[in-house]
C-alpha cells in the first residue's frame, strides 16, 4: 500500500499538508534554485525513497514544505485512513452502480422478500460502514508502510521468480479459509444479531448490498487479506492488484447474475443461497471449506436458467426456506417488505 501512498502523496497530500502544516522557517531555508540543483532534500528532514523500482514520481517542492513529512506515522495514519475510505467510496459507487445498471436483473426487485426502500437502505448502510471499516483497517496498513510486513518489490527481494506466480493461489487459498471461519463465527448466536444481521437484512440483495455491513463485520472478514503479508511474502504491486480484485469480487457475488454453475466456484448463485438460507455457503471464492465444514448447499439448477431463476415457483421455494430458517437464526423477522401492489411499479 506504500505504492498507493506515494502516488497520492505526490498528487494530493503533499500539497494539502504543506498548506495545513507548513514547515517551520528554521528547518526549511532554501529558494527555488535549491530545489532545481538537488540540494533541497539535504536541507529537509525527509529524503525521497521510491516505494517501488517499477515506477516513481519526482517529489515537488510541496513534499519538503510540511512539518509532517511523508515518513511521519501520524501523517501516514491519517492519509491511509482517507485513502481506504475514499477508495471504498469510489469502488462502491462506481462499480456497484455499473453492476446495478448493466448486470443486475431488476426483476429481482419483485421478489416477495425485497424490502421497502431497499436500495436506499443498502447505500445508507454502506456509507455508515465504509469510514468505520477504514478506521479499523488503517493501523494494519501503517504497519505495512513502516516495514513490518513481508511485502517486497523485486523478484530478487522475494523467495524467487517462481513465487511471483505462486503467491496468487496461495493468497486465495489462505484468505478463502480465513474468511470462511470468520464468516461462520459471525453467525454464532452470541454475535450474529449485533454484527452480521445488518448484512443479512437483504434477502434478495442488489450490488449495493456488497458493502452494506456493520463496520466491525466488514473489517473482521477483511482480516485475512491484511494478515497475509505479515505471514507470507507478497509482491507490492500484486498486493494492490489483489486488493482491487477483492473489492470487485465482493460486488460480483451480490449482482444476481448466476453465471458460474461450477461446483468449485462460490459465485453469485452460492452467495444468494447464503442470503436466503443463512447457515450455508459461507465461503468467499470457492466451495472447498463449505464442503469440508458441512455447510455447502448447492444452488437450485433452475437458478442458472434465465427463464426460471426469477419465476414465481423459484421464489416460493426460496421464501419457504427463508421463513423456516429465519426463526432459528433470528427468531422474529423484523424486516419491512415492499407491498405487493408496489412491486411491479
Amino acid at each position: 500500500m506504500d505504492v498507493i501512498l506515494e502516488v497520492t502523496d505526490t498528487f494530493l497530500f503533499d500539497y494539502l499538508y504543506a498548506w495545513a502544516l507548513p514547515v517551520k522557517p528554521a528547518l526549511y531555508d532554501f529558494d527555488q534554485g535549491a530545489l532545481a540543483n538537488g540540494t533541497a532534500s539535504a536541507l529537509s528532514t525527509w529524503q525521497h525513497k521510491p516505494a517501488t523500482t517499477f515506477f516513481t514520481f519526482e517529489p515537488s517542492q510541496a513534499a519538503y514544505s510540511s512539518s509532517l513529512n511523508r515518513d511521519n506515522i501520524i501523517r501516514q495514519s491519517f492519509s491511509l485512513f482517507l485513502i481506504l475510505w475514499l477508495f471504498g467510496l469510489v469502488t462502491y459507487f462506481g462499480f456497484s452502480t455499473l453492476s446495478y445498471i448493466f448486470v443486475f436483473d431488476k426483476k429481482g426487485m419483485d421478489h416477495p422478500k425485497f424490502l421497502k426502500n431497499q436500495v436506499s437502505m443498502e447505500i445508507a448502510q454502506a456509507n455508515w460502514a465504509l469510514p468505520g471499516m477504514a478506521l479499523l483497517t488503517f493501523p494494519l496498513i501503517v504497519l505495512e508502510c513502516q516495514g513490518y510486513s513481508k511485502l517486497y518489490d523485486r523478484s530478487a527481494d522475494g523467495p524467487g521468480s517462481w513465487y511471483d506466480w505462486f503467491q496468487f493461489p496461495l493468497f486465495l487459498l489462505f484468505t478463502d479459509c480465513g474468511v470462511y471461519w470468520i464468516h461462520r463465527s459471525l453467525h454464532h448466536s452470541s454475535v450474529y444479531k449485533y454484527l452480521h444481521k445488518p448484512h443479512h437484512k437483504w434477502i434478495m440483495p442488489t450490488p449495493y448490498a456488497s458493502y452494506a455491513f456493520h463496520p466491525v463485520d466488514g473489517f473482521a472478514q477483511s482480516i485475512p487479506y491484511h494478515v497475509f503479508p505479515f505471514i507470507f511474502p507478497l509482491q507490492k504491486l500484486a498486493y494492490v492488484g489483489l486488493f482491487v480484485f477483492i473489492n470487485f469480487w465482493t460486488i460480483m457475488i451480490h449482482d444476481g447474475e448466476y453465471v458460474s454453475n461450477n461446483p468449485i466456484i462460490n459465485g453469485a448463485a452460492c452467495h444468494s443461497v447464503h442470503h436466503f438460507a443463512f447457515n450455508y455457503n459461507y465461503g468467499q471464492y470457492t466451495t472447498l471449506w463449505d464442503r469440508l465444514g458441512g455447510s455447502y448447499r448447492e444452488p437450485d439448477q433452475d437458478m442458472f436458467k434465465k427463464e426460471k431463476k426469477m419465476s414465481k415457483k423459484m421464489w416460493e421455494k426460496q421464501v419457504t426456506i427463508m421463513e423456516e430458517l429465519v426463526k432459528d437464526v433470528e427468531g422474529e423477522d423484523d424486516r419491512v417488505y415492499l407491498p405487493e401492489d408496489k412491486k411491479s411499479q
